[in-house]
C-alpha cells in the first residue's frame, strides 16, 4: 500500500506504560501507519515562545510521529477559541454557546497554514494523506494550494450541523468549500452526510451523483463509515486484576443494589444535566426503587478554562447535591458523582458490574462509550443500554432502549424498564449489539476508509468540470 500520512490536532501515539489509555483513533491509526511505514503528524500539546516549525520525530511501538509546538496565541485562538468555542458548539447544534470572534478565525487560519507549511516537506508524491476532524478543515485546501495532488481524505468525528446553523458562521462558504479539496470525506452516519450534502448543494451549487460531489473541477466521495471500538484491545481487560478489582469493589459497595452507570467527558453535548433530572424523575415516580438502585456518574473534567464548561460543572454539583439531599438515607446515597477518569481495565469492570448503561447525549458524532458498555457485558447476564436517539451509535444499536434525552419521562421510563427486563430479552438485545461491535470495529473502520481513499474517483468528469469552472 502507499505510505499513509495521518494528520490530526493532537498526536496520541503510544508512550511507555500508557498503552491501556489510548483512544480508539490512536489504535486505528497506529495499525494503519505501521502497515504502511507511515507518519502521524500533529501538535505535541506543548507550548513554545515563538513558532519555529521545528519538528520532533519519534518512533514508538513501530509508529513514527512528527510533532510541532504552538505559541500561546495559537493555542488560545486556534484551539481554545475557534475549535472549542466556535466549531464544537456549532457542530453540536448549540448556537447559543457558539462564540464568533475574528481573532479566533484568524488564529484558526494561521495554525492550519502552519500545519500545511510544516508537513509539506514530509510528503512524497505517492503518499496518501488522511486529515482528522474539525480542527483542520482548511488543511486540505492549504495542501492543494501548495501544489500537492496526493490522494487526500478527511474524516469528521463530530456531527455536521444543518445548513440553517452553518450559515451563522462568517465565511462559511469558504470554509466548507475547502473541505471539497479532499478526495474522500468520511461521516459516521447518513444523517451527518445528508446535512453536508444539503449545505453544499444549496450554498455551493455542488452536483451530487450517488456518493460523489462535483464542485469546482474536483470530485469528492462522501463516505458513511462509522468508527468502531478497538474491541480486541478493550475486551483484553477481561480477567485482569484491575478489571476484577473494580468490578468486585462496585458490587461489594452496592450491597445488593442495582447500578446505573454513565461515563462521559464533562461536556454540555453529553446531556448530563438532563440525565440527572431524569434520574430524579425516576425516584419521584417510582418510590419503590429508592434504596434499591444508585447512579454512578463518572465525568472527568475537560476544557476547564471555558466558561460554559465551568457552568456545567457547577450545575451538576448542584443537581447531585439536591438529589442526594432529598432522597439519601443514612446507608444509601442515590448519586455517586465522580470527577475523574479511569483506565480502560477499571472501566471494563465498572461497566460489567452495572445493570444499566446510560449513554444519553443531546448530540454526538458516534459515542464509543455505548460500544464499550456492550463489549464489557457478561453475555450470560448482560446489562441494558439506554441510548439517545441523537448519538451516532443509535443507527447501529437499534437493540438498545432508544430514548429522547430531552424528555425526563422518556428516559426515566427506559431506566425503569431496563431494571426489570427479563434475562432472555437482555441476552437477545446484547447479542445483536455485540455482533455489530465485533464486526464493525475500529480496524474495519480504518480499512474501509483507506480502501476508499486508495480508489480513484470517476476521472471522466474532471476535465469537463475543470473546463466549465475556468469560464469567467
Amino acid at each position: 500500500m502507499s505510505r499513509l500520512i495521518a494528520i490530526s490536532n493532537r498526536v496520541q501515539a503510544a508512550q511507555a506504560g500508557e498503552n491501556s489509555n489510548r483512544g480508539g483513533l490512536a489504535v486505528a491509526l497506529s495499525a494503519a501507519l505501521r502497515a504502511s511505514n507511515g507518519i502521524w503528524f500533529g501538535w505535541s500539546g506543548e507550548q513554545t515562545d515563538e513558532f519555529s516549525g521545528q519538528i520532533s520525530f519519534r518512533r514508538q511501538d513501530g509508529v513514527a510521529t512528527a510533532t510541532i509546538d504552538l505559541e500561546a496565541q495559537d493555542i488560545e485562538e486556534y484551539y481554545n477559541g475557534f475549535a472549542n468555542r466556535t466549531l464544537w458548539p456549532l457542530f453540536h447544534y448549540r448556537l447559543d454557546l457558539t462564540e464568533i470572534a475574528r481573532d479566533f478565525a484568524g488564529g484558526y487560519a494561521r495554525v492550519n497554514a502552519r500545519f500545511a507549511d510544516t508537513v509539506a516537506p514530509l510528503i512524497e508524491p505517492d503518499d496518501m494523506i488522511w486529515v482528522h476532524d474539525y480542527h483542520l478543515i482548511p488543511l486540505g485546501k492549504g495542501l492543494r494550494d501548495r501544489g500537492f495532488e496526493n490522494r487526500l481524505g478527511f474524516f469528521l468525528h463530530t456531527p455536521w450541523p444543518p445548513a440553517s446553523l452553518m450559515v451563522s458562521l462568517p465565511n462559511h462558504r469558504e470554509l466548507v468549500a475547502s473541505l471539497l479539496s479532499h478526495d474522500v470525506i468520511g461521516f459516521h452516519t447518513d444523517e451527518w452526510r445528508a446535512s453536508f450534502i444539503d449545505y453544499i448543494v444549496t450554498h455551493l451549487d455542488a452536483r451530487i451523483e450517488g456518493e460523489f460531489a462535483h464542485h469546482d473541477g474536483r470530485v469528492t466521495r462522501l463516505l458513511v463509515c462509522p468508527i468502531g471500538l478497538d474491541t480486541t484491545e478493550f475486551t483484553s481487560a477481561l480477567g485482569t486484576p484491575a478489571a476484577l478489582s473494580a468490578e468486585e469493589r462496585l458490587i461489594t459497595s452496592a450491597v445488593g443494589r442495582q447500578v446505573i452507570v454513565g461515563v462521559d467527558r464533562l461536556d454540555y453535548s453529553k446531556g448530563l444535566q438532563e440525565r440527572f433530572l431524569a434520574y430524579e424523575q425516576l425516584l419521584n415516580v417510582r418510590p419503590d426503587l429508592r434504596e434499591k438502585v444508585f447512579m454512578l456518574q463518572i465525568a472527568p473534567p475537560s476544557r476547564g478554562d471555558v466558561a460554559s464548561y465551568q457552568q456545567i460543572r457547577a450545575d451538576l454539583n448542584s443537581l447531585s447535591g439536591g438529589i442526594n439531599g432529598e432522597f439519601a438515607s443514612i446507608d444509601w446515597v442515590p448519586v455517586r458523582y465522580v470527577n475523574k477518569g479511569y483506565a480502560r481495565e477499571e472501566l471494563f469492570g465498572i461497566y460489567r458490574a452495572s445493570r444499566v448503561g446510560l449513554v444519553t447525549p443531546l448530540r454526538d458524532g458516534m459515542n464509543l462509550v455505548a460500544k464499550e458498555y456492550v463489549a464489557a457485558q457478561n453475555p450470560e447476564d448482560p446489562g441494558v443500554l439506554v441510548l439517545s436517539r441523537f448519538a451516532g451509535a443509535s443507527v447501529q444499536f437499534d437493540a438498545a432502549l432508544i430514548i429522547n434525552p430531552h424528555s425526563s419521562e422518556d428516559m426515566a421510563d427506559a431506566i425503569s424498564r431496563a431494571l426489570v427486563m427479563p434475562l432472555e430479552e437482555r441476552k437477545e438485545r446484547h447479542s445483536a449489539m455485540l455482533k455489530s461491535v465485533v464486526k464493525e470495529d475500529v480496524r474495519w473502520w480504518s480499512a474501509k476508509f483507506i480502501a476508499a481513499l486508495a480508489e480513484p474517483e470517476p476521472q471522466e468528469d474532471r476535465p469537463k468540470l475543470a473546463l466549465a469552472s475556468s469560464k469567467p
